[in-house]
């Protein structure tokens, strides 16, 4: 059974959105280079994909609906040109969505499902930070993780498990 069934089309919409919104607000969350910027998409894109092998029904059907969408990372399926760049973002409206996915999980999912969902977000989130060096001079220094982005992904950690 897939866990679609339990959820309106409009909360699986939700729930099917928001790992990808994750991952474009925290690669937006500090400005970087084009290089570093497309290096953080990648990760994201294999984080969501690494969902489809998680022990959690949800989080599987989830990663596998937004890989049939977006592309495969283990095959170079992608779409041609993700422009992260160019987009823009409200963290606050990505956070006010995960809190509604909070709100939606604790309603009609499992406490397994909720927290392995939730889970597999901060880390969609954090492997986006960790993927590239932020600041420095022409690859020179820097940080693994910035300030912003360090504090974008404690804020989606705690609205997430609050």
């Amino acid at each position: 059974m897939t866990s679609q069934l339990v959820y309106s089309d409009e909360e699986w919409g939700l729930l099917v959105g928001l790992p990808q919104s994750v991952m474009v607000a925290a690669v937006l969350a500090e400005g970087d280079s084009t290089n570093r910027t497309a290096t953080e998409s990648s990760a994201g894109l294999d984080a969501i994909a690494a969902g489809r092998d998680s022990g959690s029904t949800l989080v599987r059907d989830v990663a596998l609906e937004l890989v049939s969408r977006l592309g495969d990372p283990e095959t170079g399926e992608l779409p041609p040109v993700l422009e992260m760049g160019t987009r823009e973002v409200d963290l606050g409206e990505v956070l006010d969505r995960a809190r509604a996915a909070t709100d939606l999980l604790t309603a009609k999912a499992g406490p397994g499902e909720a927290a392995a969902y939730r889970h597999w977000l901060v880390g969609i989130a954090d492997q986006v930070v960790n993927a590239a060096r932020s600041g420095g001079f022409l690859g020179i220094g820097g940080s693994w993780v910035s300030e912003s982005e360090r504090h974008f992904v404690d804020e989606l950690s705690t609205v997430l498990n609050d």
